[in-house]
Parts: structure tokens; sequence; C-alpha cells
């Protein structure tokens, strides 16, 4: 076993990972597509849309709601792609004490 190519490999593996979540971009909406939010790998809110009949003056609340479950869902979905990503960093190496 060559432990300098394992850690060529291993680096090489890191930086791919890293450029797909700096270039990951999701979105979720909520209300049934009134609010939707976009998020990037970095977890940063790079777009929210409000449609028109999700403004009603008499009800606040109901659209600071709506952004708060679209930010929020759109939050998971970015871990939950990181998560996927991450788990297969290191799945067809031979590392000792853990294969």
């Amino acid at each position: 076993m060559n432990i300098q190519k394992m850690m060529k490999d291993l680096q090489r593996m890191q930086t791919k990972l890293q450029s797909e979540i700096e270039t990951l971009e999701l979105e979720a909406g909520a209300g049934g597509g009134l609010v939707t939010a976009r998020m990037n790998g970095k977890k940063e809110l790079v777009g929210l849309t409000i449609a028109a009949e999700a403004i009603t003056p008499d009800d606040p609340g109901l659209l600071q709601d709506l952004i708060m479950a679209a930010v929020n869902e759109v939050g998971r979905l970015v871990d939950a792609e990181i998560q996927r990503k991450t788990q297969g960093l290191a799945g067809g190496m031979k590392i000792p004490g853990l294969s």
C-alpha cells in the first residue's frame, strides 16, 4: 500500500468535492410555490421569489411563515446533498483501521 498515493488521491477527491459544493445551488418552495428560496452550497441565500398573492396586508405573519419555511427547507436540502456527496469521499479507498 502506497500511503503517498492514497493521500494524493484523497486530496484530489477533497478538491473535487469542494468544487462541487461551491457550485451547488438548490431551490425549495413553500405555500404551493408562493415563496421560493434558492441557496448555494455555502448555505448562503442567493435568491428569494415571492408571488404577489403571498403579499397580504391583512396577514403579514403568513408571508413571514412562508419565507421561513422555504429557507429552512432549502437549507435541509443543501445539508442532505452535501452529506450525500461527502459519504463517498473515501468510499473506494482502503484505509487501515476503517476497511
